[in-house]
């Protein structure tokens, strides 16, 4: 399902990164930071009155005294205006509107975008004529709060819900394989999506997906049936994206949510980098399947050691990701470019992967063996029972004795046992412990 996304934007210093820690912290957040995962992020996902949507924080909207200040804020205001269902417009209620505020509110008084006027940093309600100021926009009612106190943030998260666009789901045949194709600006994702479906394909169709502009295509392999999410260019108009690397992590985003298996590419000249890390860090977390894709090997020079030390220096990047096949292609010569949806095939039977209850727990039992479970405060961990609850990601409930003792670093090591007896290669799996009575 994709998730609706909702935008924070406004120029600097008036409280952004506050308010996006405010509205997916603490109770609200259902995204947990997972080891080894960048915390540096842009996006979270965030949950209020049962509806979840992504949450991205677009950083300030920087103006200057100059002629290009006009074009940076179009730049930045249209990114949001593309991608987002509901815009939260983000001012100092304690300096008051300002002409970059002005200007930002023009932009987004031009779309038909759901936009929240938010005055932030209003912690005094005793004279209220201070604040008619802000009617004067044009965008409706105000939003008074302050993000750092948490007041009225809850009225702020009832608005933005009520705003939000129907919870449809997409029906999708379960036995198709959604690929979201993910990455960088100029990493060779189009040149590989068009070796991909080659001219030995059937293409089935080229049908409007559900992300705005861009195009899912329906093609055949072997009687199995894929869509292909290209993250590419998403058939954009204009050029705003080319010049705003950054924000190509959004679309990305946006097809992770409807994908199954995410090839996420990389340039082999450039290695990993912190957008890749933001990428597939969120694929994931999002339980989808995950392949590393390093195109461009042929501009490699290579001696018997590189391809081996590549790939150790990405494992050491990507700890959480070890699971993750990772194949090194070229998308111009078509170097082993044959090979991945074979992969693609063989993560998605992973993600779907059932192990039966007894040998499961007979895998456990002889993991608690071999390293006991730890202990806290005299009370010892008890694994009394585990069984898989779902797939896609696979997913394991552990009823133990007292769940706040499970450490992370053995919930880690009871998953590289599970890996070791069943596979799961390429999907993340999930472990989850709850109390059950002895």
């Amino acid at each position: 399902m994709l998730k609706p996304l909702v935008a924070i934007v406004g120029r600097p210093n008036v409280g952004k990164s506050t308010l996006f820690n405010r509205l997916t912290g603490g109770r609200i957040a259902i995204v947990e930071d997972t080891p080894g995962v960048t915390r540096d992020r842009l996006y979270r996902d965030a949950e209020w009155e049962n509806r979840i949507f992504t949450v991205i924080d677009t950083g300030g909207i920087e103006t200057g005294k100059n002629d290009k200040m006009i074009e940076r804020i179009k730049i930045q205001a249209q990114i949001a205006i593309e991608e987002a269902d509901v815009i939260l417009f983000v001012i100092d209620g304690r300096t008051g509107i300002t002409v970059e505020d002005q200007e930002i509110s023009l932009m987004l008084r031009k779309t038909k975008k759901n936009v929240i006027l938010v005055v932030n940093k209003i912690e005094d309600y005793s004279d209220p004529t201070t604040m008619y100021e802000f009617y004067s926009l044009g965008l409706g009612e105000p939003n008074y709060i302050s993000a750092a106190h948490g007041m009225n943030t809850g009225d702020l998260l009832d608005n933005v819900v009520e705003k939000l666009p129907k919870n449809d789901e997409e029906i999708i045949d379960p036995d198709i394989i959604m690929l979201a194709v993910a990455g960088r600006p100029n990493v060779g994702k189009s040149s590989l999506v068009n070796t991909i479906l080659g001219k030995e394909r059937v293409i089935v169709s080229d049908v409007a997906g559900t992300t705005r502009d861009a195009i899912d295509t329906k093609f055949m392999r072997n009687s199995q049936e894929y869509v292909i999410i290209d993250t590419a260019g998403m058939r954009r108009r204009g050029k705003i994206y080319d010049n705003t690397e950054r924000y190509s992590v959004i679309r990305s985003l946006r097809a992770i949510d409807r994908s199954d298996v995410v090839l996420l590419v990389m340039d082999a000249k450039d290695g990993i980098t912190e957008q890749d890390k933001k990428v597939i860090g969120y694929a994931h977390e999002q339980g989808k399947g995950c392949i590393l894709v390093i195109n461009k090997w042929d501009l490699i020079e290579k001696d018997d050691k590189t391809l081996h030390n590549f790939e150790k220096k990405v494992r050491k990047e990507l700890l959480f990701l070890q699971y993750a096949p990772i194949i090194f292609v070229s998308a111009v010569t078509k170097q082993r470019t044959d090979k991945i949806l074979e992969i693609v095939d063989y993560v998605a039977e992973q993600q779907s992967n059932r192990v039966s209850t007894s040998a499961l727990n007979q895998v456990i039992t002889e993991a608690t063996q071999l390293n006991p479970p730890p202990s806290d405060k005299g009370k010892r961990l008890k694994i009394l029972y585990t069984t898989q609850v779902g797939i896609k990601p696979p997913t394991f409930i552990l009823f133990v004795n007292e769940p706040e003792i499970m450490h992370f670093s053995y919930k880690r090591y009871l998953e590289n046992k599970i890996r070791d007896s069943f596979g799961f290669e390429g999907t993340p799996i999930r472990l989850v412990a709850r109390k059950k009575s002895e």
